[in-house]
């Protein structure tokens, strides 16, 4: 006799049997018909070519030429992700690597056949490029979006035709749920990683799906897209060398919302500035979440150099990081060295650095190529050992100190630009007085100073407590405000009566009738429009034009720029060599 176990699989066996005999009829019948539409479904999706070549392509893009071609869609017609004349309105937000994203964006979105407007009223689409390291920022971003969403509702009915929105960078891919699901805001999210994804995404949102892709990568570095540059007459530009950040300090919401670190390969790197310098480009600065952290791995680029990068990477004398230290590659001394010979009329600026990551290589790198300015941001964030503990920062006050010292030992005339938090979890007054003591010791030309903003996910927003009052962090940013405006203007004070070299930007905004430029230390310098001379002995003039290098003698400054007259124009190599002339004569005399 069957028990009750063996009767009920009994039953269900006997079942699937009836059932499958059905279904082979059922098939069998409509076969035909069932094979032409999977065949015919088949025939419009991608092939198993297309998954292998694009799995190639999507680990090897990086060291390959500098193709703008955005990503093949085959499940979207090309006729939709192909958007000819539809036109594009860039809004930007925060640091300049955002900057320099939307130029990837523009670049990528033109290839699609995207035209750019410089009118949101104009726009057939309207992208906002966010930040999200501080919540004020984000604040900003909000405010815009409402506006932008009352504008969207009256395009409905316009003869213009609808509007969409959208939002790329660490905003997007930090509240990606709250924009799209919950406020309904925006049409598109696309996070650091995904603007190759653009212009599918936005074929999405014109078929009224929603169009969504906020994944990181832990190889994407757009090394093989050509970014087009938003002021093209501009003689000043941004070039990427590198994407994300390991250290994980415990208030930023970097390495969430960017990814970890990765690094283009130098020769692409070498490659586009290149072609900045044929477009009569005089200053590149070099970018990166943490800049100096360079480290190529690809084999091509170790052919560039002629020494071995096996070994391990080398700190900053007393610095230590939370992650196990990686070995081989090429280092940012390297990249340095190799970009600072492509253009010898070129400026080399780079930010955004990590103290860690200054070993002497690099500081004698910046001290004997005389196009590499003599200016370098020290994130220092706070003055009190305790709080730096406490930010993950991996080094004391001291050891911070000792870092300036031995630069300024290796560099004599450089100037250092810091940023700072105020009111972090914890921060005593004693603590904000090390901070202030800080600043007034190191002496800034530039400071930039936030109160502390707690970020989501970040181990300070899981582990520690933002317990300074928001009126206690106002304050404390307006007193090292204070102390650092108070010492740059002494600085400044003694370059009053000196001759400065100065690349020539544009129409000053406050005074059409001055010019404006920067020299060597990045400090803004104002000077009237006037005819010079090319050369202290010549007696032809001609008028002052951006991308000019111009000698200005100081005879003013505030906190913040430094003013002069134009006494004539040069280049960068003949005024290195009238400077070395005439230290030699100081040295004589």
């Amino acid at each position: 006799m069957l028990s009750g176990n063996n009767l009920l699989l009994g039953k269900i066996l006997c079942r699937s049997r009836r059932c499958a005999a059905r279904c082979r009829w059922l098939c069998s019948s409509a076969r035909p018909e069932i094979d032409a539409a999977v065949k015919e479904r088949i025939s419009r999706g991608p092939s198993l070519e297309y998954f292998i070549a694009n799995s190639v392509n999507n680990h090897t893009e990086a060291g390959k030429g500098c193709s703008t071609e955005s990503l093949q869609h085959p499940y979207v017609p090309a006729a939709d992700v192909h958007s000819k004349g539809k036109k594009v309105h860039f809004e930007t937000y925060g640091c300049q690597m955002n900057v320099n994203d939307t130029e990837v964006a523009w670049s990528l979105l033109k290839d699609a056949g995207f035209e750019k407007t410089n009118s949101a009223s104009e726009a057939d689409v309207v992208l906002i490029m966010t930040c999200a390291i501080r919540e004020g920022a984000e604040g900003k971003i909000w405010k815009r979006i409402s506006q932008l969403k009352t504008v969207k509702k009256l395009r409905k009915t316009s003869e213009n035709g609808p509007l969409q929105i959208g939002i790329l960078g660490c905003m997007a891919e930090r509240l990606k749920e709250k924009l799209v699901e919950k406020e309904k805001a925006v049409d598109i999210v696309a996070g650091p990683d995904s603007y190759r994804d653009l212009p599918r995404l936005l074929a999405n949102a014109r078929s009224g799906q929603v169009g969504v892709n906020v994944q990181l990568s832990l190889d994407e570095t757009y090394a093989n897209v050509a970014p087009v540059r938003l002021k093209e007459d501009s003689k000043s530009a941004f070039v990427s060398i590198m994407r994300g950040c390991n250290n994980m300090c415990s208030y930023c919401i970097v390495p969430f919302t960017r990814g970890r670190e990765r690094s283009r390969p130098l020769a692409t790197i070498l490659d586009e500035v290149r072609a900045l310098s044929d477009q009569g480009v005089k200053e590149v600065t070099l970018l990166g979440q943490n800049v100096n952290s360079y480290r190529d791995t690809s084999a091509e680029s170790q052919a560039l150099i002629d020494r071995n990068s096996d070994g391990p990477v080398v700190l900053s004398r007393g610095f230590r990081t939370i992650y196990k230290l990686p070995s081989g590659g090429l280092r940012f001394a390297d990249l340095l060295d190799k970009v600072s010979q492509v253009d010898r009329e070129m400026r080399i600026r780079f930010t955004s650095p990590h103290p860690k990551d200054f070993p002497d290589e690099v500081l004698e790198v910046i001290r004997d190529r005389e196009n590499i300015c003599k200016q370098i941001h020290l994130p220092a964030q706070s003055g009190n050992s305790a709080i730096l503990e406490r930010m993950r920062r991996g080094y004391t006050r001291e050891t911070y100190l000792e870092l300036v010292h031995r630069i300024r030992e290796v560099l004599p005339n450089v100037a250092l630009t810091s940023d700072f938090i105020c009111g972090f979890c914890g921060e005593t007054e004693e603590a904000h007085q090390d901070t202030i003591s800080l600043v007034d010791q190191v002496q800034y030309s530039v400071a930039y100073v936030f109160p502390y903003s707690l970020r989501e996910k970040t181990h300070a927003h899981r582990r520690l407590e933002d317990d300074v009052p928001l009126d206690v962090k106002k304050r404390r940013v307006g007193e090292v405000l204070a102390i650092y405006r108070r010492r740059a203007k002494e600085l400044f004070n003694q370059q009053v009566s000196s001759h400065q070299l100065v690349l020539v930007e544009g129409t000053s905004r406050r005074s059409p009738e001055d010019l404006f430029g920067r020299n060597d230390n990045n400090v803004k310098v104002i000077f009237p429009k006037m005819h010079v001379v090319e050369h202290p002995a010549s007696s032809a003039k001609k008028q002052i034009e951006p991308g000019d290098y111009v000698v200005v003698k100081i005879e003013d400054c505030s906190s913040q720029v430094l003013k002069g007259v134009p006494l004539y124009i040069t280049s960068l190599q003949q005024h290195m060599a009238d400077e070395r002339e005439r230290r030699a004569h100081v040295a004589q005399a």
